[in-house]
């Protein structure tokens, strides 16, 4: 393996990464993020945002290596999510799912690659200021997440979501479509970006049929409006994921026992990502955009909104 990863795994266990962090892997990761080819100069270091399809893409056609595209989540777990937990790396806040997620080498980790110096390979300057500070720029950057994060009232209780367009419509979901759409409803499942089950109502979602597995297939919500027993599956769309024909198949795949009325609602943030969307959307279906919360787009001039 070329010297670089060498270097890169020294370094990494001199700021205290623990053994599984220190790895082929994980030393590929972090040159990828660099975009530094093996015989790339350390002060040529770059800090742009890519994603993991990119960084397994780089390995192999720089580095020889043979990883497979199946191999993101492999990455994602060893890597990505313990070097941003240590500040060395940071999202861009984006939904997890998104295509337009992407990571980048934060500055200070930066400034230690661009020092390396080729005859003394990891004793810089940069690399023991790094060090000292390492703790309190984990808390720094533990706290900029933090404050990125969106409050959201759901039955009486605040909730914190993750930063990001897919969150800010959940919120607007629970807060602003729930109160004129599905008054006096409950919200028996909200998954977060970073927290797949943020809410998850499990008696409830029993009592009334469900398979309790909550896996990927889960609409990004579910409402419960006990009044009229209906419940309502609604998936917000920035990116991916309207309720098309393809979606309710899998939805009530998963909701065989399930007694209540079903209403399938897509909600958007905005008019321009509805018509993006709009040939996928399934018939009988219901859209909510909450730049004009108070009306929604009845796909079919049968009946208003109500189960099908």
């Amino acid at each position: 393996m070329d010297i670089k990863v060498s270097v890169i795994k020294s370094i990494l266990a001199a700021i205290g990464m623990p053994k599984a962090q220190q790895t082929d892997l994980c030393a590929l990761t972090i040159l990828s993020m660099a975009n530094l080819k093996p015989k790339t100069p350390w002060k040529k270091a770059q800090a742009e945002w890519i994603r993991i399809h990119d960084v397994i893409a780089f390995s192999n056609t720089n580095y020889g290596t043979t990883y497979a595209e199946n191999s993101r989540e492999t990455f994602r777990k060893q890597a990505m999510h313990h070097f941003r937990t240590a500040a060395i790396i940071e999202d861009n806040g984006m939904a997890t799912n998104s295509p337009n997620y992407r990571y980048r080498l934060t500055n200070e980790f930066l400034t230690v690659i661009k020092d390396i110096k080729p005859r003394n390979k990891i004793k810089s300057q940069a690399l023991q200021d790094f060090c000292k500070t390492h703790q309190s720029l984990t808390n720094i950057y533990a706290s900029k997440k933090k404050m990125q994060k969106m409050p959201v009232q759901i039955d009486g209780i605040t909730f914190s979501l993750s930063a990001g367009k897919h969150n800010e419509l959940q919120k607007a979901i629970v807060e602003e479509f729930a109160p004129r759409f599905a008054p006096h409803s409950q919200c028996l499942y909200l998954g977060d970006t970073t927290q797949k089950d943020l809410v998850k109502k499990v008696d409830k979602l029993s009592e009334l049929g469900f398979t309790i597995t909550l896996h990927d297939k889960m609409p990004d919500i579910v409402l419960y409006r006990e009044d009229k027993n209906w419940l309502y599956f609604v998936e917000a769309v920035t990116s991916v994921g309207p309720i098309s024909p393809a979606r309710i198949l899998e939805i009530q795949d998963m909701t065989n026992e399930v007694k209540a009325g079903k209403i399938f609602v897509t909600a958007f943030l905005d008019f321009d990502t509805y018509k993006r969307f709009s040939k996928e959307l399934a018939w009988e279906t219901e859209v909510w955009i909450a730049d004009m919360p108070d009306h929604m787009i009845h796909l079919n001039g049968d009946k208003f909104l109500g189960p099908r």
